[in-house]
C-alpha cells in the first residue's frame, strides 16, 4: 500500500507511470531513511539532467499530505506520518480480500508432486516432492489459479519385475505379510546385490516385467498385493504431513493410453529405430534421442509421461503442467516436453519442470537399491517425541500435550524443508528442525502461541482509565509514560503525535501489509522458502515489538492499536503456516 502511494506521489514528476515507479522503488537499508525510495538514475537521459539534481527537484516540489521527500544523493527518499497513514493500514489488513491476487485469473494447473514408488518405503528422500507440491499447490490457489494436485505413483516398470523376480526367488509370504514395506526393501536390496554376481538376474527380472505387461495372473497378483500394501503405508505418511490429493493415479493408469501415444509417433514420422530400440530423434535441441521403445518390446517412462501430459491437458483441462520432481530429472523432462512440441502440440510450452536439489541425511546420498533408506515415519515420531520432551520440561501443564507435539515436531520437519531454496542441497538435521530458536518451525509456531496468550490476557484484564487523557488515536495528554520511560506530558508535541506507533510497530505493520508481494514472488518464482522466509521476518519483527512496546498494560486506546496489530500478527502467522501445510498451536 505504501509503495503503491509513493508511486502516484512521485509519477507526476517523471515520464514514467506508476507501475514503472512501482518497480523502481526500494525500502532504505535503514528504518531512519525512511519507508521508501526512488532511484532517479533512469530519469536522467530523458530528462537530461544529473540524478541528483532530479531527486533534489523532486523532494522540493512534493507536497502531498502526510508525506516527508527528501534528497539524498539521487534518492528520493519517502517518509510516511504513521499517525496519519497506521489506521489506514491496519484497515488494509482488515479487508476480507487483503492478500488475494489475481495472477491466474482462475487458469487451471496441473500439479505432478510427490510420486513415491510402489513396493518402497516413504523415505525421508520423498519429502522434498511432496511438501514443496503441496505448498505450491496452495499457493497457486491463493494467487488466483485454480490449482488440482496428482500423485503419479511409480506403480510400473522394471523395478516391478525386480520386485516379483526377489520375490519368487526369497520371500516369504509369512514374513511379507507381517512388515510389507520393510520386507520389501529387503528384498529389491538383495536382488541388486545378488545381480552383481549373477547378470542373468536382470534377464529374470525384465522377464517378469514383460509377463505383468502381458497381464499374467501370478505377476498381477503380486502386483496387486505390492500397491495395496504400499498405499496403506503413503495413506499414513500422507494425513501426518496434512497432504491430500485432486487425483491419485498411477503409472499404471496410462498403460491403456501408450499404444495411441505410439501410433501417434509412427503416424507423424517421428519414430525411428536404434539398435533394435524405437526412439525419437532429437538432434536439433543438442539432446540424446528420447527412447519410446525398449528392445525386448516393453514401455519406458518417457512413453509414460507423454500419455500422461496430454491426458491431463485433454482430460483434465490443464493450461498448465507442472512437475515437481528432483534436478536430477532435467533431461528427462526436457526429452519429453521436446517431443510433444515435435509432435504438434502448441502447449507444450505451458509445461515445467520444478526441479528441487537433493536431501542428504548426515551427509549421505539415500538410495533404495543399497538399502540406505531413513523412514520418514521414524523421523516423524523422533521429531515428534523430542518436542514432547521439550513441551514437558517448559510446560508440564500443557493440556493435550501428545497432540500439540504432533502438530510441532511434523511441522518443524515441514517447515525445515521449505525454509530452504528448493534447489539448494539438503543435509538434514533432526535436532536443527526441531529447535524452538532461530529460523525454525517451532519458533514460529511459539511466537504464534505467545501472542494468543497475550490476547488472553487482555480479555481478561480490566479496561479500567489509567490516570491519562488520551485523543481517538490514543495519544496521551497528560500523564503516564511512553515506551523509553519518558512521560508523556513532557515530550515535545511533534513526537506525540505518533507515540502510540513506535519504531517496532510501525515496522511490524508495513511488513505485515507487504504480504501480497511476497505472495507473487513465490508462484512466480514456484519457490515456497520466500513465504517461509517472510513467516520467519514477521514472527522476528513481532517479538521485537513486544518486547519493545508493552501491550497488555499500555493505556486503553493505545492498548487497542497493539491489541489489533497483534491479533493481525497472529492470523498471518498461522496463514502462512497452513500455506506450508504446518499447524499453528494457540498455547505450547
Amino acid at each position: 500500500m505504501l509503495l503503491n502511494h509513493a508511486a502516484s506521489v512521485i509519477a507526476p514528476f517523471t515520464n514514467l507511470t506508476e507501475e514503472e515507479i512501482l518497480s523502481l522503488l526500494e525500502v532504505p537499508p535503514k528504518a531512519e531513511m525512511g519507508d521508501a525510495a526512488f532511484p532517479c538514475f533512469s530519469l536522467a537521459k530523458s530528462l537530461k539532467k544529473a540524478p541528483v539534481m532530479i531527486a533534489d527537484e523532486i523532494a522540493a516540489g512534493l507536497q502531498a499530505s502526510g508525506v516527508d521527500a527528501s534528497a539524498a544523493g539521487a534518492y528520493v527518499n519517502i517518509r510516511f506520518d504513521r499517525y496519519e497513514y497506521a489506521p489506514q493500514l491496519l484497515d488494509e489488513l482488515s479487508r476480507e480480500t487483503f492478500g488475494k491476487l489475481e495472477l491466474g485469473q482462475g487458469a487451471r494447473v496441473v500439479i505432478d508432486m510427490s510420486s513415491p514408488n510402489i513396493a518402497k518405503p516413504f523415505g525421508i528422500g520423498h519429502l522434498r516432492s511432496t511438501v514443496i507440491g503441496a505448498a505450491l499447490y496452495r499457493l497457486y490457489n491463493e494467487a488466483g489459479y485454480t490449482s488440482v494436485s496428482v500423485n503419479h505413483l511409480g506403480d510400473w516398470g522394471t523395478q516391478f519385475g525386480k520386485q516379483i523376480a526377489a520375490y519368487k526367488r526369497w520371500g516369504n509370504e509369512v514374513e511379507l505379510l507381517a512388515d510389507p514395506i520393510r520386507n520389501s526393501l529387503e528384498l529389491y536390496v538383495r536382488f541388486h546385490e545378488e545381480a552383481e554376481k549373477d547378470p542373468s538376474l536382470e534377464i529374470e527380472a525384465r522377464d517378469w516385467f514383460r509377463k505383468l505387461e502381458q497381464g499374467d495372473e501370478e505377476a498381477q497378483r503380486l502386483w496387486a498385493f505390492f500397491v495395496k500394501v504400499s498405499m496403506q503405508e503413503f495413506d499414513r505418511m500422507y494425513a501426518r504431513l496434512n497432504v491430500e490429493f485432486d487425483h491419485i493415479l498411477g503409472e499404471s493408469f496410462y498403460n491403456d493410453k501408450m499404444g495411441a501415444v505410439v501410433e501417434e509417433l509412427q503416424a507423424k514420422g517421428l519414430l525411428e529405430e536404434s539398435d533394435g530400440a524405437l526412439v525419437v530423434r532429437l538432434d536439433e535441441e543438442n539432446m540424446p534421442p528420447c527412447l519410446i521403445i525398449k528392445k525386448d518390446g516393453t514401455t519406458i517412462y518417457p512413453t509414460r509421461d507423454l500419455a500422461t501430459a496430454i491426458y491431463r491437458h485433454d482430460v483434465m483441462q490443464a493450461d498448465r503442467l507442472i512437475y515437481v520432481v528432483g534436478g536430477e530429472q532435467k533431461l528427462h523432462f526436457s526429452q519429453v516436453f521436446s517431443v510433444l512440441s515435435k509432435m504438434g502440440y502448441a502447449w507444450a510450452a505451458a509445461c515445467e519442470h520444478i526441479p528441487f536439489g537433493l536431501m542428504r541425511f548426515e551427509g549421505r546420498k539415500m538410495s533404495t537399491r543399497r538399502g540406505k533408506v531413513v523412514f520418514l515415519q521414524e523421523v516423524l515420531d523422533e521429531a515428534a517425541a523430542r518436542a514432547l520432551n521439550i513441551i514437558k520440561e517448559k510446560n508440564p501443564n500443557l493440556e493435550q500435550p501428545e497432540q500439540v507435539a504432533e502438530a510441532v515436531g511434523v511441522g518443524a520437519i515441514i517447515f525445515g524443508d521449505l525454509r530452504n531454496n528448493r534447489m539448494n542441497d539438503i543435509d538434514f538435521s533432526l535436532e536443527d528442525a526441531v529447535s524452538f530458536e532461530g529460523e525454525t518451525g517451532p519458533y514460529v509456531q511459539y511466537t504464534h502461541a505467545r501472542i494468543q496468550s497475550v490476547l488472553a490476557r487482555v480479555a481478561d484484564t480490566s479496561l479500567e482509565e489509567r490516570d491519562t487523557s488520551v485523543d481517538v488515536m490514543g495519544n496521551t495528554v497528560a500523564g503516564g509514560e511512553g515506551d523509553d520511560g519518558v512521560p508523556w506530558n513532557e515530550k515535545g508535541t511533534e513526537e506525540t503525535a505518533a507515540i502510540h506507533v513506535g519504531d517496532t510497530s510501525w515496522a511490524l505493520l508495513k511488513l505485515l501489509c507487504d504480504y501480497p508481494t511476497y505472495l507473487e514472488k513465490a508462484v512466480l518464482r514456484n519457490e515456497p522458502s520466500v513465504i517461509a522466509k517472510y513467516t520467519i521476518d514477521v514472527a522476528q519483527a513481532f517479538n521485537r515489538f513486544y518486547h519493545a512496546e508493552r501491550i497488555a498494560d499500555a493505556p486503553s486506546d493505545i492498548k487497542a492499536f497493539r491489541v489489533r496489530l497483534a491479533q493481525h500478527t497472529a492470523t498471518r502467522l498461522a496463514y502462512n503456516l497452513s500455506l506450508l501445510g504446518v499447524q499453528a498451536p494457540e498455547r505450547m
